[in-house]
């Protein structure tokens, strides 16, 4: 059964599940059927559905405190600082912003970017890089900084144009440069697009450590960050980590950047933050990075919820989770096991190109012909399809890709969901990309 259109959603002629109950790894519909969340609602949910102490932590501190302007502390702000300072963050990352969400957490840190120059007498370096394959937001602004072409569509006459450096892909990677070089290849190309622009002009670099749904899971070579970090340094560059969908345990690491043993100068966080139960995204920040801010007498804007006290007592809790069941490290385990399950079901699948991914962010990529890599045609809307087949067959999992990159079906499920739940999930998003390539 679908929602009411009249209601639901805002965009008109669009069907949606109607959802009334959660729990676990398991959404219940309006009709009682149960469909197992594999994708962690939009890769968000890393506690499980429907803990009741985390309710409970966000009403009592809503009867406590409705609302306080974010520039004034709290109990909740203090508590949800001092764990992420004594437990989470790196040691570097000393100083906290808390948002309602990602996008704005993003677009946060490409302005404290620039005003750190600014800061610092030098207004020239104000550009900010993305990269080509990329999502950080649905703002203005993140919209303009991402490679996400799909989001961009009906919008490239406001947006800003941002330099981008290529994605690091390694199964489109360029031809003719050996596996173990393509870590420099993307490395050098980044550089390449830092001295076209002019290093005097370059305010930052902002990138996911691991890209999230737009491209995949997909994984950089293991001394791509570290040459990336080093170009940086070098050229008096920041280095802003967009974690929000990897962040808190969701790559088997605390952040993903911890794959690397290496810092960012701004880290953003957000979905894993309070694991879907309250809208709150996080900007940390060095002392070095603020202070010239501080000393020039400006001010990081604040946003009207952020910080919310509710919101604060819902993320500790749920860090607070996470710690007491070890499910960083349940993540890292069940990636294991993920993977292997997801190897033996599309090993043999003549349009599943890859399998790729860590801990609890996984991919497929589906493809016309696995030998030549060629894709579906654009509109025959093969995700769409495979998505769609999973929840007839009572599985969610998530759609990926650009529209330009395509097709991508991610796995992002809680840290709590069951072995048996898990590999029950892969068996029946075979049947789901079976079914759907037929119906073509």
């Amino acid at each position: 059964m679908t929602a009411n259109d009249d209601l639901w959603p805002f965009l008109p002629g669009r069907q949606s599940l109607r959802i009334v109950s959660a729990r676990g790894a398991t959404l219940v519909t309006d009709d009682g059927r149960q469909i197992l969340d594999l994708a962690g609602g939009a890769i968000a949910v890393n506690i499980g559905h429907g803990r009741a102490e985390v309710a409970r932590a966000m009403a009592d501190e809503a009867e406590r405190l409705t609302y306080v302007v974010p520039p004034w502390s709290t109990p909740s702000r203090e508590t949800l600082v001092a764990r992420l300072r004594r437990n989470w963050l790196p040691p570097s990352l000393t100083r906290a912003y808390f948002a309602s969400g990602g996008s704005e957490a993003n677009e946060s840190a490409m302005k404290v970017a620039v005003q750190h120059f600014t800061a610092r007498g030098l207004p020239r370096k104000n550009k900010i890089i993305g990269r080509e394959l990329s999502y950080h937001g649905t703002t203005l602004a993140t919209t303009g900084l991402g490679g996400h072409a799909a989001r961009r569509i009906g919008l490239e006459a406001v947006l800003q144009d941002h330099p981008r450096a290529p994605t690091p892909y390694a199964l489109r990677g360029p031809q003719g440069v050996a596996t173990d070089q393509l870590g420099r290849y993307y490395a050098d190309a980044m550089a390449a697009v830092i001295d076209a622009e002019g290093p005097e002009t370059v305010a930052a670099v902002m990138a996911e450590p691991i890209v999230g749904s737009s491209g995949g899971a997909l994984i950089p070579p293991d001394d791509y960050w570290p040459r990336i970090r080093a170009l940086c340094d070098q050229h008096d560059i920041l280095l802003i980590f967009d974690e929000v969908m990897t962040g808190f345990g969701r790559t088997g690491r605390r952040f993903a950047c911890d794959h690397w043993d290496l810092a960012p100068d701004l880290l953003v966080a957000g979905k894993g933050l309070a694991g879907g139960y309250a809208p709150i995204g996080g900007l940390f920040a060095s002392d070095a990075v603020l202070e010239p801010i501080a000393a020039s007498g400006g001010e990081i804007m604040f946003h009207t919820f952020g910080a919310h006290p509710a919101a604060c007592a819902a993320a500790d809790r749920v860090l607070d989770i996470l710690e007491r069941e070890e499910l960083v490290a349940r993540s890292a385990m069940l990636g294991d096991k993920l993977t292997n399950w997801l190897e033996e079901a599309f090993a043999d699948h003549p349009h599943v190109a890859e399998v790729r991914g860590c801990g609890l962010l996984q991919a497929i990529e589906v493809v016309a012909d696995r030998s030549t890599l060629e894709p579906f045609p654009q509109n025959a809307g093969v995700t769409r399809r495979i998505v769609a087949a999973g929840l007839e067959r009572g599985i969610y999992a998530y759609w990926g890709g650009t529209g330009t990159i395509r097709d991508i079906v991610c796995l992002g499920p809680p840290f709590t969901i069951t072995e048996a739940e898990l590999q029950r999930g892969v068996a029946i998003l075979r049947e789901a990309v079976d079914a759907a390539i037929a119906s073509l």
